[in-house]
């Protein structure tokens, strides 16, 4: 049996109104890392993507700043070494990830209090690193950092 153009049935309006819902959805789920211009920011150049993300930490016995350099209730991001340093309390030191554990976009500030990622605004605090303000699902991963005297390095 041959079917023609004309002896198929006409689309039902509720079939036309799902398949218009389904694009939109995918529209929809599409763009979540996109902004109003249509590029997306989940990852900027250079980012790396889940599945590629190294450890925290660098090269372990480098020297990373002096203690003069972190400041009190903030901190510094050290981008070659993929870490960020920060002093919570005068004379506590903490170290951590500057991958967002969100989209792994790099961290771009420390500022009042929180370490913080421009992709999506996740926030983490600079004592423990756990999530302030999501979308970051867990907490950045502790990198290990030794003080000596006033220099710190990576452990």
């Amino acid at each position: 049996m041959t079917l023609s153009k004309e002896s198929l049935p006409a689309p039902s309006r509720r079939s036309v109104v799902t398949a218009a819902g389904v694009v939109s959805l995918a529209a929809a789920l599409a763009a979540c890392g996109e902004g109003g211009d249509g590029k997306d920011k989940s990852a900027p150049a250079g980012a790396q993507k889940p599945d590629d993300v190294e450890e925290p930490g660098g090269a372990a016995g480098a020297a990373l700043a002096k203690t003069s350099e972190i400041p009190v209730g903030g901190g510094k991001i050290f981008k070659e070494e993929g870490v960020v340093v920060t002093q919570p309390t005068k004379g506590e030191f903490k170290a951590f990830s500057n991958r967002c554990t969100h989209k792994q976009c790099p961290v771009t500030s420390v500022e009042g209090g929180t370490i913080n990622c421009p992709c999506h605004g996740s926030k983490f605090d600079i004592a423990d690193g756990s999530v302030k303000e999501s979308p970051a699902p867990k907490p950045l991963p502790a990198a290990k950092i030794s003080v000596d005297g006033d220099s710190i390095t990576l452990a």
